[in-house]
């Protein structure tokens, strides 16, 4: 008897703390406290509501500490296999290291607590599990542009590192150099117009680099990215509609065996006529 009221009550736990109620009223506090850890930064809101602003975080923290407690309690050893839960404990756990001695630095990792958005809001978990879905085949990519990096990054030093060491002295400052201009921050005037006034014809080395990163690698992340949430969404719809072609299936079942059932009832008052 008390095993069963025990299972009733994590039950109910768990469907108090996975309500939609709590769920908006999570994600609530996590703004609040994001604005106020940014406040905290500000002289004069700390000296006209640094104290509502302790508390308010006080309070926030112990809303956190029980909703993982009672995902906990309700869920047990499955609370871990869910990455999303281990995500949001570790950040709370952050929360609670005392402000005092070497802990002093991680007073610092409280605005972490903003990340639990990812976790909470749907939208924005799905687009973090994409990107972590995307991660091989941006592996390959990053591979292709170390390459690209690699080669230009040779080609520059021999022809350029001479006469400007400070740039292209060797293949470490080519490649940061390099970096430099596939991001086109100041790469014309800071170093391609430079390089060109010794050497006229370094457009032939910049240009074709700029197109192959900036234009095209770079871009392949962005193809990979939203080729996987387009995999995921087309999933999930799958899974709708296996969902629901199961439910329907289920119906038809239901309504075959009442349809029987009316059959042979009507069957048997025949007979007793």
């Amino acid at each position: 008897m008390e095993m069963v009221q025990g299972g009733s009550l994590r039950r109910r736990a768990g469907e108090f703390v996975e309500s939609r109620f709590i769920h908006n009223f999570i994600i609530t506090l996590i703004v609040i406290n994001a604005v106020t850890l940014g406040l905290e930064t500000s002289e004069f809101a700390q000296r006209h509501a640094g104290g509502l602003l302790l508390w308010t975080e006080r309070v926030i923290i112990t809303v956190f500490v029980i909703e993982i407690s009672l995902k906990l309690f309700s869920f047990g050893p499955r609370f871990f296999r869910d990455g999303w839960n281990v995500f949001d404990l570790v950040i709370v756990s952050i929360a609670l290291v005392p402000d005092a001695g070497p802990f002093t630095i991680l007073r610092a990792l409280r605005i972490l607590r903003v990340l639990r958005l990812l976790s909470t809001v749907d939208r924005l978990r799905a687009i973090i599990e994409a990107l972590l879905r995307a991660i091989p085949s941006i592996g390959w990519i990053a591979f292709l542009l170390l390459m690209l990096f690699y080669i230009f990054g040779v080609m520059g030093t021999k022809l350029f590192g001479d006469t400007f060491p400070e740039w292209f002295g060797n293949v470490g400052a080519t490649m940061f150099s390099l970096f430099q201009v596939m991001t086109l921050e100041s790469w014309s005037m800071g170093i391609a117009r430079p390089v060109m006034e010794v050497y006229p014809l370094a457009w032939l080395y910049f240009v074709p680099f700029i197109l192959i990163s900036a234009f095209t690698v770079l871009n392949l992340f962005i193809g990979i990215i939203v080729n996987t949430m387009q995999a995921m969404h087309w999933e999930e719809e799958d899974a709708k509609r296996t969902e629901i072609e199961s439910r329907a299936h289920d119906e038809r079942e239901r309504m075959v065996r009442l349809l029987e059932e009316l059959h042979a009832k009507v069957d048997r008052m025949e007979k007793r006529r």
